[in-house]
């Protein structure tokens, strides 16, 4: 046990933040639409952090492979701690937006910040355990955290929530300063400069590593591709429940509460069971299932099949997310995974700026219903694509595991 005690405390870290992450984002949709009265203001927020990405992403990097990702991680938190305290004071919906940016900026640089930490972190042989408790603390905290939100808001205010809020990051910061820094020798002592000529070489450093490693990283661009057909979904996730299938808020929320269920049903059965299941069975298995989850929403017209999708969804959507973390962490090398990460996220937010439009205009001109299911099904033909590759017997070398302790 006590070789998990910084992993441990990480998790701690990261289930604060998840947590504080859902209270945010309940509290920001109610928040934007009740000022404004606008869906489409509405969909403007989803909207900022991809935009965000496609400016960011090409530097954030190679900023990060050369200096602690661990003061970079509590730098975020305290950026959004800051950043979101200051929204009560915000005066305009323009001001609003203007934080919501630098939220965004902030942000940009956690996610490679934090799975390279992680990974440097923790022992390989722990991994797939450690991704599936972590999966199971961000399960929790996606019911947790608008649950939390919403009774805050009802006892108090949108201002004293978001003040609430902006605490569980400062307390996400103080746990992390606990936790040990890199070794020396996984960082420079003294960082190179930003400049044009390095964030362009780093750029073609990643392009050779995924030309070189072209199985590994067409398999994880392939899940990333995958899941990009879930973002618009997502997006049009309440109109859809409430209009195409005629539901109110209240079940819309039942929903919600039912898909954390089923995501931490799954979670705690991985927690527990996680070194014996494969990582091929995992992301195989994940990806398939977790699409069928989206089929079956898209072409429901009831509560309880919804519910079916949700369970579904919810369930396998965090085994094939612990595998694949897994996987990714055991092949790119730390020394320069937060060049390959942000690299992947930018394609990924253009994908996902470049849906929702074409999702927007589909809707205009077919329905709200046929886009959906349009979706689902291209997100099935992929994800079967992608599992047959997986399964493969001549890949299997790639999916080898070392034996926890």
């Amino acid at each position: 046990m006590k070789s998990w005690k910084q992993p441990a405390l990480l998790l701690t870290t990261t289930g604060l933040s998840s947590i504080g992450d859902f209270i945010y984002l309940i509290v920001m949709n109610i928040l934007v639409f009740q000022l404004t009265g606008s869906a489409v203001a509405v969909a403007g927020f989803w909207i900022i952090s991809p935009l965000v990405n496609i400016v960011t992403k090409f530097w954030t990097g190679s900023f990060i492979d050369y200096r602690s990702k661990r003061q970079i991680m509590m730098a975020t938190y305290i950026i959004r701690a800051v950043g979101i305290a200051f929204i009560p004071f915000a005066p305009t919906m323009f001001a609003i937006y203007a934080i919501l940016v630098g939220l965004s900026v902030g942000q940009s640089f956690f996610f490679p910040a934090s799975i390279t930490y992680t990974t440097m972190l923790v022992p390989v042989e722990k991994r797939k355990r450690f991704n599936a408790i972590r999966s199971f603390v961000s399960s929790s905290a996606f019911i947790i955290g608008p649950a939390i939100g919403g009774a805050l808001i009802l006892l108090f205010s949108t201002s004293v929530t978001l003040w609430i809020n902006a605490c569980l990051f400062l307390l996400a910061t103080v746990l992390l300063a606990c936790l040990p820094e890199e070794r020396k020798g996984d960082i420079h002592t003294k960082p190179p400069r930003l400049t044009l000529a390095l964030i362009k070489s780093d750029v073609m450093v990643v392009f050779s590593f995924v030309k070189k490693q072209s199985y590994i990283m067409g398999m994880y661009i392939a899940f990333q591709v995958t899941f990009l057909f879930s973002f618009p979904m997502d997006v049009q996730e309440v109109v859809f429940i409430q209009n195409a299938v005629g539901l109110s808020e209240l079940d819309y929320s039942l929903l919600v509460s039912i898909t954390g269920i089923g995501a931490c049903g799954s979670a705690v059965l991985l927690s527990v069971f996680a070194n014996r299941f494969s990582l091929r069975w995992m992301i195989a298995s994940g990806m398939v299932f977790t699409t069928l989850g989206y089929v079956i929403y898209a072409v429901s017209w009831s509560f309880t099949s919804i519910a079916i999708g949700f369970v579904i969804l919810g369930f396998f959507n965090v085994i094939v997310n612990a595998g694949m973390t897994t996987f990714y962490q055991n092949h790119v090398p730390v020394t320069m995974m937060g060049r390959v990460t942000s690299m992947i996220q930018l394609g990924q937010s253009i994908g996902q700026i470049f849906l929702v439009i074409v999702t927007g205009i589909t809707i205009d001109i077919l329905s709200l219903r046929t886009t959906i299911v349009v979706l689902s099904l291209s997100m099935a033909f992929v994800a079967i694509g992608f599992a047959i590759q997986v399964l493969r017997k001549k890949h299997q070398r790639y999916f080898v595991e070392q034996e926890a302790e």
